[in-house]
Formats: structure tokens, C-alpha cells, sequence
């Protein structure tokens, strides 16, 4: 295969570019993988087998002039520095027409740079992300691409051949101009965050507060992932539950530490969120929940000087009726995770030109990424009955749902509160559906403060006008 004209290049065969790559040549599109190691390279065209039309290489100018024109090459190199080392050393070698895809976790500002700077030299980039780990990667991810539309063109054929498919449709669409794939995928991943902290305050309070046993707790999420809570991260949460440690005999996930990392995107996520003014409670709170974990050492010992004493009060609550009204809330923040998420990709495509379709949005979470979920085909149903919807919440089925549910919502809470227990991403969760249906909020005091200590002036609600009070 030395002298083929191979139809796409991946630069970068670590375990997800050597995954994506595999999966492009089961597909039969014809694939050259680069990499600087050499060990790397070989390993490729070995694992993809004979017959395949897979082959690796060290060399970037033979990498290069495999690739048919014009060219399509994808990056899976770590973001920041490292992406624009490879742009530069590929550079000399491109030609005007040719695509560039960063397939990695890029902050979509460097993403809108780099399609500046190559646009310029007639070289097409996409920011793309890829949801779904190494095995969406072998087996069918969900991505993200955004760039030039008439490009995508080029890259469709292999996207959607190799994409995770939910009732025969691609997890894969053309998103939007510029950096608009690693946008939506960096608000992914600020949801991811939401979800995942929504689901350890699930398990504590049914854990601490209601009593179930380990084997209850995983049945529970067993349950759960056959109801409309079905998803990748209750199913996973289902599977971890069940795995024991062979060296104590406990439960693994007992004896993990609860210091938890983060890579930054979700940081990104509530970071961009402020500055474009939109209200992503739930996932501020999954971030502010992994930097509390980080304090073990002050946390040991204000549980010492702090006793939870009501965590040993009589209030009790019948099991199944506490799982069953957990079940409910869950459902309520996570559409509430959903909705915030789903507002800020629409303040965001029109800030930034985008042009986001989030029927699209939602049909491409549907399969093969981390947040998958039941309640996605809802969702899009409610952004194709109304494109311009403002916020999730103004679906009139999805806010029936979250009606139904807002007892149990408020209960599951209450018991927390009594317990002692923290459940901060269900707080914000209710706050946000609370405070977004109210018609006047108390937001008019803050005004006047602020015209009495600052003379920022205030909007009056019975004139037009802007005033100021000589307090």
C-alpha cells in the first residue's frame, strides 16, 4: 500500500488516534497515521491487520504526499502548544484547499485563532470534538466538527461512517462556522460535569441517608438505566458499584479517594458561561465540588470540629419511597443540567456567529458520547418543534415533566437539609427552575443599592427611561 493515495491522515497514534484510525480503515477508507515514534507507527498497521487499508509512518513529508488532495488530516495531539507545533511543522508541506482537523480538548479561542491564521493561507481548520473515551473512538464516537461549511464536505463520508449511529443516523453533523465544534463540546463536557456530581449527591444521600447497602445501592442504579434515566454515566455508575476490589474484599469504589481531578473544561465551561452573562448553576457547582474535594486534609478535620449530628437524628424515610423520590429529582436536575448546558449554546451562536442548530446538537449526544442519554430525543424534539427556543425549559412537554416531578424534588432536599448531607448541584438544580419561572425576582433591591452607594442608575418598571435618586 506504500504508493496509495490514502482518503484521510491522522497525525498522533496514541490510544485514541490509533482507535479513530482502526475505525476509519474497518470502514474502508483508506488511512496514514504519523507519529514520531516509531513503535507507535508499526504497531498501527499491525493491529489493523492485513488486507486493511491502514499503514503508519515516521516520516511527515511521505505522511504528506500520501494523503489525496485535498488533503484531510486529523490532529489527536494534546491541546494548547503541541497543536500548533504540528500545524507548523505540516504547514511548508500543505497546500491551499487542504483541511486540518484538531480533534483533541482545544479552548475553542485557540481554535478561532488558528482558523484566522490558516484561513489566510487558503488552508481549511476544524475544531472537532470527539466524545465517547478509546472505545467510542474504536467502535463509533459522537463528534463535533465546525469550520468551513463547503469543506465538511471532504470529511462527511468518513465522519459518518465511523460516528455511533442511533436509529441509523450519524452521531456526526457540520455544527457551524469557526470554533463552533469545540464550543458545543467543551458545553458537553460542562454538562458531563453537572451529571457526574448530580449522581455521587444521589448515591451519598441514598447511601448515608437512607441506609442502602451496597448491593441495594447498585441494583438501584441497575433499575434505574432501564428507566427514562437511561443513559452512559447510570449505566457505568451501575457497573462500577458492582466491582470489588481484590485486595480488601470491599467494593472498589470505596476504597477510591474522593480528592477528584479535572482537566479544566468545566472550569471553561462556567468561565465562558460568566462572561456571556447565561446561568449555569449546576455545572458551576460540579466544578466548585471538585476543587472542595481537593481540601481532604481540612475537611478531616473540621468533621472532627464540626460534628454531623444530625446525620444521627431519628428522621427516617421508607426506603423505596426515598429511592423513588431520588429517582424523580434526579430526573429534574439532570433536564435542568440539560437546559442550562442548552441556553448557553444558544447565547453563545449568536455571539459568536456560530450558527448552531441544536436539534443537531442533541441528535449527535444521542449515541456514542459521555452524556448519551434517553432524555436527548425528547430534547431534540422540543429544538425541532421550535428552533428558536430560548431555553429547554419553555418546552411545554418538558416542563409538564419537571412539574410532575417537583414534590419529589423538593422532599429528596428537605430530608438532605435535615440529614446534613450536601447535595449543592440538586440545590442549584431547583433554584435555577425556581428562579427562571419568576416573574419579578428581588433583583429590583440590588438596583437601588447599587444607584445609592455607586449612582448606577436604575430602569423603572411604570416609564422609560434610565433614573438616578439622590438617596
Amino acid at each position: 500500500m506504500a504508493n496509495l493515495q490514502y482518503e484521510f491522515g491522522m497525525v498522533g497514534l496514541g490510544v485514541m488516534g490509533r482507535n479513530l484510525m482502526l475505525n476509519i480503515a474497518d470502514h474502508d477508507f483508506s488511512v496514514i497515521g504519523l507519529d514520531l515514534d516509531p513503535l507507535k507507527a508499526a504497531a498501527v498497521q499491525a493491529e489493523a491487520g492485513e488486507g486493511k487499508p491502514a499503514r503508519g509512518t515516521t516520516s511527515i513529508e511521505e505522511f504528506v504526499q500520501s494523503i489525496r488532495k485535498p488533503r484531510a488530516i486529523m490532529m489527536l495531539v494534546p491541546a494548547g502548544n503541541p497543536v500548533d507545533a504540528v500545524i507548523d511543522s505540516l504547514l511548508p508541506l500543505l497546500e491551499p484547499g487542504d483541511i486540518l482537523i484538531d480533534g483533541g480538548n482545544s479552548y475553542f479561542p485557540d481554535t478561532e485563532r488558528r482558523v484566522v491564521e490558516l484561513e489566510a493561507q487558503g488552508i481549511h481548520f476544524f475544531g472537532m470534538g470527539v466524545s465517547g473515551g478509546e472505545k467510542g473512538a474504536r467502535f463509533g464516537p459522537s463528534m463535533m466538527p465546525g469550520g468551513n461549511r463547503e469543506a465538511y464536505e471532504r470529511l462527511r463520508p468518513v465522519f459518518e461512517a465511523i460516528a455511533a449511529k442511533v436509529d441509523g443516523e450519524p452521531c456526526v453533523a457540520y455544527l457551524g462556522s469557526g470554533s463552533a465544534g469545540n464550543y458545543v463540546k467543551m458545553v458537553h463536557n460542562g454538562i458531563e460535569y453537572g451529571i457526574m456530581q448530580l449522581i455521587a449527591e444521589a448515591y451519598d444521600l441514598l447511601k448515608r441517608g437512607g441506609g442502602l447497602n451496597d448491593d441495594e445501592l447498585q441494583a438501584v442504579f441497575e433499575d434505574w438505566n432501564q428507566s427514562e434515566l437511561q443513559s452512559f454515566l447510570i449505566e457505568i455508575t451501575a457497573q462500577i458499584l458492582k466491582k470489588v476490589d481484590d485486595e480488601t474484599g470491599q467494593r472498589l469504589v470505596s476504597v477510591i479517594s474522593d480528592r477528584a481531578r479535572s482537566k479544566g473544561t468545566g472550569k471553561w465551561t462556567s468561565q465562558n458561561a460568566m462572561d456571556l452573562q447565561v446561568p449555569i448553576p449546576t455545572i458551576d457547582m460540579a466544578v466548585l465540588m471538585r476543587d472542595i474535594s481537593k481540601y481532604k486534609e481540612e475537611r478531616v478535620e473540621a468533621s472532627k470540629l464540626l460534628p454531623n449530628k444530625a446525620l444521627q437524628s431519628d428522621i427516617k424515610t421508607e426506603q423505596q419511597e426515598l429511592v423513588n423520590q431520588m429517582r424523580n429529582a434526579f430526573y429534574f436536575a439532570m433536564i435542568s443540567t440539560y437546559a442550562q448546558g442548552l441556553a448557553q449554546l444558544t447565547v453563545a451562536s449568536e455571539a459568536y456567529n456560530f450558527g448552531l442548530q441544536l436539534q443537531e446538537v442533541a441528535k449527535i449526544w444521542r449515541g456514542g458520547c459521555i452524556i448519551r442519554a434517553a432524555c436527548l430525543s425528547d430534547i431534540r424534539s422540543a429544538y425541532e418543534q421550535n428552533p428558536q427556543l430560548p431555553n429547554l425549559l419553555l418546552d411545554p412537554k418538558v416542563g409538564s415533566d419537571l412539574l410532575d416531578r417537583l414534590e419529589d424534588m423538593r422532599a429528596v432536599l428537605k430530608m438532605a437539609i435535615d440529614k446534613g448531607i450536601a447535595m449543592p448541584a440538586f440545590m442549584v438544580s431547583l433554584a435555577y427552575f425556581d428562579a427562571y419561572r419568576t416573574e419579578v425576582l428581588p433583583t429590583n433591591l440590588i438596583q437601588a443599592q447599587r444607584d445609592y452607594f455607586g449612582a448606577h442608575t436604575y430602569e423603572r418598571v411604570d416609564r422609560e427611561g434610565i433614573f438616578h435618586t439622590e438617596w
